[in-house]
């Protein structure tokens, strides 16, 4: 029996604790403070994020004592951004997630240790890649309250249990694609929060729709690039495998939506708080400045620095990608950076 604990308060751990109440399931969630469980077993709603979505609180067992969620659960969704994640974990002891499926909502890499979330937690808590799950998209949480028809993608070690998993999220208003590409769907949720940095920073520029598309193109062929240099081979749109030999339907290609479409969704939507934070520092906002304005993570900010260094090693050909991290985090000015991105792009 599945037993769904969800570590987080945000808009993504909001909607994703809505999708499982709306299916009847019962769920333990830990928020950060005392005053935002009451209002949510009161008032039937989060106070802070994705307001409108409501739940039936019958379902819902509210608490900011993490260990307690964790013990009362068998399957955690950790869905806090990736910069909070080590300091929200600390307090857990060494053996809590022993035989606890985690399931990972977090779109981005841990900046203090460089690492994924699977490889961080196998580190500090010898988890293994067997228990471990990702929930991407394309999905913003907003269209999730909304329930507008969205689209999450379920990663994990075999195709039986990953499916299994994703049958407990499928509703009216998600539909579920599920892969075996673990690392795949990390990094490429990890870049597509850069470009739409970027692509923010293009927008904010004045730049135009057309130019835009093919900013978002390059980026999609940069991002695939990087995939093949670390020895992701399931990235190219319009390739599928033989078709099931029961129903006769071709199987999915999971790098159309999961890689694609995500990229373009954080890329061109008015919801992208990465996409958000991209146009404020075109339009001359410091990265302080901009990060106090939103009072929200983007977290392409981080995930630039991140990716820049791992690239070292890796060597792969991003230049995109490291322009973004030196108007970030180097003090290149915007436009001077978008020229040279402007005069690059095949």
């Amino acid at each position: 029996m599945f037993k769904f604990g969800v570590i987080g308060s945000g808009s993504w751990a909001t909607a994703l604790a809505k999708i499982l109440t709306d299916n009847s399931h019962a769920v333990n969630w830990w928020v950060r403070n005392e005053t935002i469980a009451q209002h949510i077993q009161k008032r039937h709603h989060n106070p802070n994020y994705l307001s409108s979505a409501y739940f039936d609180t019958a379902f819902v067992n509210t608490s900011c004592n993490i260990e307690e969620v964790v013990a009362g659960s068998t399957h955690l969704i950790i869905a806090v951004p990736s910069a909070y994640v080590a300091d929200t974990l600390k307090i857990l002891p060494q053996g809590a997630l022993q035989n606890k499926q985690i399931i990972s909502a977090v779109k981005g890499i841990l900046p203090e240790q460089n690492l994924l979330l699977n490889d961080y937690l196998l580190q500090h808590y010898n988890h293994p890649l067997s228990d471990y799950y990702t929930i991407m998209g394309p999905c913003h949480a907003e269209e999730v309250a909304a329930e507008k028809l969205s689209y999450l993608t379920f990663s994990g070690a075999t195709t039986t249990e990953t499916a299994f998993l994703a049958k407990h999220f499928k509703t009216e208003y998600i539909n579920t694609v599920v892969n075996l590409d673990v690392y795949g769907v990390q990094y490429a949720a990890i870049l597509k929060n850069i470009y739409a940095v970027g692509a923010g920073i293009a927008h904010g520029l004045d730049y135009g729709d057309n130019f835009l598309s093919v900013l978002i193109a390059n980026t999609a062929d940069e991002m695939a690039g990087f995939l093949r240099k670390v020895g992701i081979r399931n990235i190219e749109v319009g390739v599928h495998q033989e078709e099931d030999p029961v129903s006769h339907q071709k199987q999915a290609n999971y790098a159309a939506s999961v890689y694609l479409g995500d990229l373009l969704v954080t890329c061109y939507s008015p919801y992208s708080r990465n996409r958000t934070f991209g146009t404020m520092i075109g339009k001359g906002y410091s990265v302080k400045a901009a990060q106090l304005e939103m009072n929200m993570v983007a977290e392409g900010y981080n995930a630039s620095k991140c990716m820049y260094l791992i690239n070292k090693e890796i060597e792969a050909d991003m230049p995109i990608a490291a322009t973004i991290y030196k108007i970030l985090w180097q003090g290149l000015p915007p436009r001077s950076g978008f020229n040279v991105i402007e005069a690059n792009l095949m």
